[in-house]
């Protein structure tokens, strides 16, 4: 196990002071900035998600099948996630400061659908080890083995869920491929341990903050941004040690590689965030 120094700990806290800080102030501007196009999109997903709720109850109404109600229902989580793969590649420009037309979202679908059908299956078979395969195995005799099993089932469920918060994003910014952008997505839980968990609280929090704004903002699309902008960031960090090859990776320059970042976002008046123009 590695052992943390006073020095590799101030690293760490100025880390989070730097880098975290300034993906969190980044992803508010660009969410401020696209906020009309962020809220479309989030109501074009909200607009999918009534397909899993309502037209498998609306199916049964004609014919009663739970084999129809499931099918309906798959379907449903498909649409939602291909949909979100859709709206992952075409929110990616905003993290590089530019924008996008509605008219590449659509263009986009043709592109994106394979990894929307693998993250449909991915929620399907997390929602089975959820509500299924955890409860069979606590309910094992004797109970220390059941236990056990469920233990390694659920960390593994957990580490699933670290690493394919990123596919979307890992998808649209480095590799359609999805041999190769699953690969990355493991790599890059694996490598970045707490940062993935940081950033699934704060995406949590974020969707508990959406409530409050009917979902609409920041929404799902807006932590798929989030996602986004801080791969992006986090890809300077691969970026500086493949041309400092020997550095230790526990003391990254956070603020030598954010300086040009920093210069192009920018700060902003409470003034110029309600009334741009007057600035």
């Amino acid at each position: 196990m590695y052992n943390y120094t006073a020095i590799d700990l101030i690293f760490i806290r100025r880390y989070y002071k730097v880098m975290i800080g300034f993906l969190i102030k980044k992803t508010f501007y660009d969410l401020w900035d696209n906020l009309f196009k962020i809220v479309v999109l989030n109501l074009g997903f909200f607009a999918c998600s009534a397909i899993p709720i309502f037209l498998p109850r609306l199916g049964a109404l004609f014919i009663e099948s739970v084999v129809l109600e499931i099918t309906l229902t798959v379907f449903g989580v498909f649409c939602c996630t291909v949909y979100l793969s859709a709206a992952a590649h075409t929110i990616k420009p905003i993290s590089d400061y530019g924008t996008f037309t509605f008219k590449e979202f659509i263009q986009s679908f043709k592109n994106v659908w394979p990894a929307g059908l693998v993250m449909g299956f991915v929620v399907i078979l997390l929602f089975l080890v959820v509500t299924v395969i955890i409860p069979f195995y606590l309910s094992m005799d004797p109970p220390v083995a059941g236990l056990a099993l469920a233990a390694v089932i659920f960390w593994t469920a957990v580490f699933t869920v670290l690493s394919f918060q990123f596919l979307f994003t890992v998808a649209a910014r480095l590799s359609p491929n999805l041999v190769k952008a699953v690969k990355k997505c493991l790599l890059i839980a694996f490598d970045n341990t707490a940062l993935s968990f940081f950033l699934i609280i704060n995406n949590i929090i974020a969707i508990v903050i959406s409530v409050f704004f009917a979902f609409m903002f920041p929404g799902p699309v807006g932590a798929l941004l989030y996602l986004d902008e801080a791969l992006r960031l986090r890809l300077l960090k691969y970026d500086w040690l493949e041309a400092n090859p020997g550095e230790n990776r526990r003391k990254i320059p956070w603020d030598a590689l954010l300086i040009d970042e920093r210069e192009r976002t920018g700060t902003r008046t409470f003034k110029n965030f309600i009334f741009p123009w007057k600035d």
